[in-house]
């Protein structure tokens, strides 16, 4: 039996094939939303992913997989901007 996905958003975004953009790209894309989770922030989406990957490279400079994740961790957020809820 074929595989179910996990999530209908899967189908949709999955193939990558709606638009193509770089990780630098996205992150600016992240700016241009009031994320509902944290509303009253002065600073843009991006610094926090930038805060975050450094504030995990001081924490642990061996693991630079884990600072990876530490900026890439909102990139998902962007989908607002597609028409998803937060």
């Amino acid at each position: 039996a074929p595989a179910v996905s996990p999530c209908p958003q899967s189908a949709q975004y999955g193939s990558c094939s709606l638009r193509k953009m770089s990780v630098m790209e996205a992150l600016e894309l992240l700016d241009q939303l009031v994320d509902e989770s944290d509303p009253d922030v002065d600073f843009p989406n991006s610094f926090h992913a930038f805060q975050t990957a450094e504030g995990i490279r001081r924490a642990h400079p061996d693991k630079d997989w884990f600072h990876l994740v530490g900026l890439l961790h909102d990139l998902g957020k962007v989908l607002v901007l597609f028409g998803e809820p937060q």
